[in-house]
């Protein structure tokens, strides 16, 4: 690991809960800076109850610690205005905020961006938000399914006869993060050219509507109709035949861009080779349906072997029993173990980023909530 992290030096102030601002602050964390969790004495962030797979640490959800491994916490009621001064002194000393209420919330507790401003002219303020500072959602709960389904993103994945299929994970809450962060970036970069901080501003549902750009842009230039999903192994319904996931004799294969003359001659199928390639999307079910039968044939692996060879863009569908027991993941080097005040621990994943070469390892779990009131606050 480097000796300096690129953002050593750099106080962070975390008043979020759950996902999108936590993840957003623990980034910074892994990349060097000083994370400072604030939280309600009463109970914390509410992450630290949200219990998930019945697994904890040190008593808190063990989510909990993922999202905030290596902060610090700091317990202050801001209702109080003692203790909301104390916390406007410790803002004072940061370079950045990062909360997730809803707009409006901040100015009511007495911390809005003007008025921190005033209190440190060269913080960057982060501000997230399920679907920004106007229009008729503004006080909709911003959570990461509600966003997927609002945005039409459930109805992306999945074929033509099933329902909406929303992604297994919080998509969104995770892209938003990482766009608060680069928007954090910037403004820092830029206050070391010009000594002022800034406003980053980020919601769920601009998230959405940033990371399906390639599928809405296609909606958007065709007169907004509806796309249809495929019949058959469908993985983008803008893509033509054959791209999708087929069933194997043994598992399932991903198999994308491919032209169908060359389809055709890997798979010995001379019925495909019947097509032109101009007829590989309005003709895709038809063309999938011949692909489909062929590939249950013969198991995966066999089918690997003709045609990686071949240049095809092809893998096999792991599951994460297959996945992590891979050299490929292993290779990775993307886990590690946090130890709680207790001694307890956890593993879990690391940050991606390599700096200089090396990964950055944050060893340390989420903190006890208030743990850090005392010094901090002194």
């Amino acid at each position: 690991m480097p000796q300096e992290l690129p953002l050593s030096g750099v106080r962070v102030l975390d008043f979020a809960q759950f996902l999108a601002g936590p993840v957003a602050a623990l980034r910074l964390c892994d990349l060097g800076a000083e994370v400072i969790k604030i939280e309600r004495p009463d109970g914390g962030d509410l992450c630290r109850g949200m219990i998930v797979n019945d697994q904890r640490l040190d008593g808190d959800s063990l989510v909990f610690h993922t999202f905030n491994r290596g902060k610090k916490s700091v317990a202050a009621d801001l209702k109080k205005p003692s203790e909301l001064e104390a916390i406007k002194r410790l803002i004072e000393t940061a370079d950045v905020m990062i909360h997730n209420f809803r707009p409006g919330v901040m100015e009511r507790i007495g911390l809005g961006y003007d008025t921190v401003r005033g209190l440190n002219p060269r913080i960057v303020y982060g501000a997230v938000s399920g679907y920004g500072t106007k229009g008729p959602w503004v006080k909709k709960p911003g959570q990461d399914l509600l966003a997927q389904s609002l945005s039409g993103i459930a109805w992306l994945s999945g074929n033509e006869d099933d329902g909406p299929v929303p992604t297994g994970y919080a998509m969104l809450d995770v892209a938003t993060a990482g766009n608060l962060v680069q928007g954090i970036l910037a403004c820092l970069v830029r206050r070391g050219t010009t000594g002022m901080g800034g406003l980053v501003e980020v919601d769920l549902m601009s998230t959405a509507v940033d990371m399906t750009f390639e599928q809405l842009t296609c909606f958007l230039n065709d007169e907004n109709r509806q796309p249809r999903r495929h019949s058959i192994g469908n993985a983008n319904p803008y893509q033509p035949a054959p791209y999708g996931v087929y069933k194997t004799a043994d598992g399932y294969i991903a198999f994308a861009m491919t032209p169908l003359s060359k389809t055709a001659e890997l798979l010995n199928a001379p019925e495909i080779a019947d097509f032109s390639q101009d007829q590989a999307f309005e003709k895709l079910d038809d063309i999938k349906a011949i692909v489909a039968r062929i590939f249950e044939t013969k198991p995966t692996q066999v089918w690997l072997d003709k045609l990686e060879p071949a240049g095809v863009w092809c893998a096999p569908v792991l599951d994460w029993p297959q996945f992590v027991d891979t050299d490929g993941f292993a290779a990775l080097d993307a886990l590690q173990t946090i130890t709680g005040s207790s001694g307890a621990t956890a593993v879990t994943t690391s940050c991606p980023i390599r700096i200089d070469g090396a990964k950055t390892q944050a060893s340390k779990a989420g903190p006890a909530l208030g743990a850090d009131t005392a010094e901090l606050l002194s």
